[in-house]
């Protein structure tokens, strides 16, 4: 491959390269460049804005890359403060092991298994000794770590800063030292930390890394960017019916964005879903929801996720398969209905729905928290826009 068409690949659906020219240097001198991801262990449900990054790491692996998954089960007893107002929890090791192992059956569905290394950083910082901890501390100064936006805002307001947080950088950075990274891959959230990856390799004697970032993408609500915490992810292992009715809820000034992002539309192709959104944006939003339904559970399923939500929300139809919740045949009050069967994940949740008017009998609006259910062949409870239940009587 030529290498204005290996840097094509590499500039896709990319924020930042930098410095370029260093890139091209080490195309041009290496025949496999080394990839860095830092994995971060407190969140072992991958979602779609992971999907993004994880897509852009098989663009390299695909050039003939390697990758090296870095599990940050050290730096997990620090937790990474990157966009935090506050100080995240730490992890204990048995939190990080079983995180590490669900993250990683979700990885491979995206990259190569056998042609991907994972590395613990705990392997070399914890033999860090207390003398070469100062020596690497001095390779950055308090008033640059300050330069940081979540530091600096909480420096302002006098939001507390632990010490150990202002190590987190700097072990990052030691990991690329370490396995002498060529590129580390992120969202535009760690440049910063990036950043400090190549002055610390510097500092160390290696040659410093090229910064490789992509876009963060925002969840379901539009707004903020998708996270698990804010309940507005899309999940890559939620089932093909619910990861097709969250696509669809996305709002639509969003849809370009994910088909770009996610399906890795060009140009050319982002207007044509231009002119169909703006014939049919129902049915444009309901292709990318198939399509990407389809990348992680295959053709036939995607069809049914997509048939199956007409049925419900097009035709107003109930699904073909509804939960059932056997209650006795005197009926049982509205909140026990909904949380003793497991459709809300608490009393709490079931009372917040009630209020907003989103539990329903039919077309009826359920608002009475106590209102006795009585259980029978044709009592089908909705709850939201995706849940149903069939209350039907104890034998």
């Amino acid at each position: 491959m030529r290498l204005e068409e290996h840097l094509k690949i590499i500039k896709f659906n990319t924020v930042d390269l930098l410095p370029e020219e260093e890139l091209l240097d080490k195309i041009k001198t290496k025949k496999s460049l080394r990839i860095k991801y830092g994995a971060d262990p407190s969140r072992p449900d991958l979602h779609l804005g992971h999907y993004v990054c994880l897509k852009k790491l098989k663009d390299l692996q695909d050039l003939g890359h390697h990758i090296i998954f870095i599990v940050g089960d050290f730096t997990a007893m620090i937790g990474d403060p990157s966009g935090r107002s506050k100080t995240r929890p730490r992890l204990t090791p048995e939190e990080v092991k079983e995180n590490s192992r669900t993250y990683f059956e979700q990885v491979f569905r995206v990259l190569d298994e056998s042609r991907t290394e994972i590395r613990y950083n705990s392997e070399w910082l914890s033999k860090l000794t207390p003398y070469e901890v100062i020596e690497l501390s001095a390779t950055y100064t308090v008033s640059r770590m300050l330069e940081r936006d979540d530091f600096k805002e909480r420096y302002k307001n006098n939001v507390p800063i632990s010490v150990h947080e202002l190590l987190y950088p700097l072990f990052q950075a030691y990991d690329s030292v370490a396995i002498k990274a060529d590129i580390e891959v992120g969202g535009t959230d760690q440049k910063f930390n990036f950043q400090v990856g190549r002055e610390v390799q510097r500092a160390f004697g290696v040659d410093p890394q090229v910064i490789l970032t992509v876009p963060i993408l925002e969840g379901t609500d539009g707004k903020l960017k998708m996270s698990k915490s804010y309940d507005n992810y899309i999940g890559i292992t939620e089932d093909p019916d619910m990861m097709f009715g969250k696509v669809m809820s996305i709002p639509d000034e969003l849809v370009l964005k994910y088909y770009k992002l996610v399906l890795y539309y060009d140009e050319t192709k982002l207007k044509e879903v231009e002119r169909k959104m703006r014939e049919d944006p129902r049915e444009c939003k309901a292709d990318l929801a198939e399509e990407i339904v389809k990348i992680f559970w295959g053709f036939q399923k995607a069809k049914a996720a997509r048939d199956q939500f007409d049925r419900v929300f097009k035709f107003k139809e109930i699904p073909d398969e509804v939960p059932e919740f056997r209650i006795p045949v005197e009926g049982m009050p509205l909140l026990e209905v909904l949380s003793k069967s497991g459709i809300v994940q608490s009393r709490s949740e079931a009372r917040r729905l009630i209020a907003q008017n989103a539990v329903k009998i039919g077309n009826r609006v359920v608002n009475a928290e106590f209102e006795k259910i009585v259980p029978g062949p044709d009592v089908v409870i909705k709850v939201g826009k995706r849940k149903f239940l069939k209350v039907v009587p104890l034998n």
